[in-house]
């Protein structure tokens, strides 16, 4: 059973990428990542979720990148697992490798291509938190699944003991606001988007699965200790600092961008699993001038 208290789970957690050097994991490359991750203070990480590529990782890889990650760790954050899957008994599978293995909580998205009922997210999910002991996570990213998970849905989750919270990736406030509303009190909503990370936390949210945090960890963590110390000023201004680069990290499909931004670091070598293809042309370009003008790169 986690150690993990539902009240730490708060604050900047990175998606962090997964590094590939000749279409393997490379394991010194994301060592310096979570290093990085580490030394700026990041509350949390979640390795195998979207930024991670985890719909091209094969079963052992996955299972790899979660134990190699609390290694690296080592609790000096907590390790949010991405166990999710369009297929039930996969993502159990998967849900109870991360139990195993130590992580703090898991994070489990909505069947994607499926196109399941509301009823059946439900058992979807029940089924997932019915499999383990570990706080649940529930994510909802509508545009990369095809479905919505609708607040009522989330509602019923919320009455299970273990689901703990959602990942609310949908963009609307609204939907952030109605979902806070109906779930039983205590249930953490955690922005899914860099875009309303501040605009959810100051509705209540808790933090933020970030993907702009692979790159510039210190000043999303920066941001969100302004917030808490009620600087709200600071607070809007990192965040309009910062609009630019969260604008960039989305030019195509993530984690293309993100990916191509920290080999423009020189963190990682360009590398992408197919069906997705490294950044290129005009986009390539327009990511270089944003990060020159954020001072991340030389012109």
């Amino acid at each position: 059973m986690s150690n993990l208290k539902t009240k730490d789970i708060k604050g900047i957690i990175t998606a962090i990428i997964t590094p590939f050097k000749e279409n393997r994991v490379d394991k010194k490359a994301y060592k310096n990542l979570i290093d990085m991750q580490i030394k700026a203070g990041i509350n949390g990480v979640v390795p195998c979720g979207t930024t991670g590529e985890s719909a091209t990782l094969d079963f052992d890889e996955h299972e790899m990148m979660i134990d190699y990650t609390l290694e690296l760790v080592d609790h000096k954050m907590f390790v949010i697992a991405g166990t999710g899957s369009n297929n039930t008994k996969e993502a159990i599978r998967l849900s109870k490798h991360a139990q195993k293995a130590g992580a703090d909580a898991i994070l489990t998205i909505t069947p994607y291509y499926n196109k399941p009922t509301q009823n059946g997210m439900y058992e979807h999910f029940r089924a997932i938190a019915e499999s383990v002991d570990i706080p649940v996570i529930l994510y909802n990213v509508p545009g990369r699944t095809g479905v919505n998970m609708l607040p009522e849905t989330v509602a019923r989750l919320s009455e299970i003991k273990n689901i703990i919270g959602i990942k609310e990736a949908t963009g609307s406030l609204q939907q952030v606001t109605e979902t806070m509303k109906v779930c039983r009190e205590g249930f953490i909503i955690l922005s899914g988007d860099d875009f309303t990370a501040l605009p959810s936390i100051a509705i209540g949210a808790k933090g933020v699965i970030s993907v702009t945090s692979n790159i510039v960890p210190d000043k999303m963590v920066e941001m969100y200790k302004a917030y808490e110390k009620g600087d709200m000023k600071k607070a809007i201004a990192i965040n309009l600092e910062l609009w630019p680069l969260h604008n960039a990290m989305f030019i195509e499909s993530n984690p293309i961008p993100v990916k191509a931004a920290a080999h423009l670091m020189g963190w990682i070598t360009d590398e992408i699993r197919l069906p997705l293809t490294p950044l290129s042309g005009a986009n390539l370009n327009k990511l270089k001038a944003v990060m020159v003008a954020q001072g991340l790169i030389n012109g």
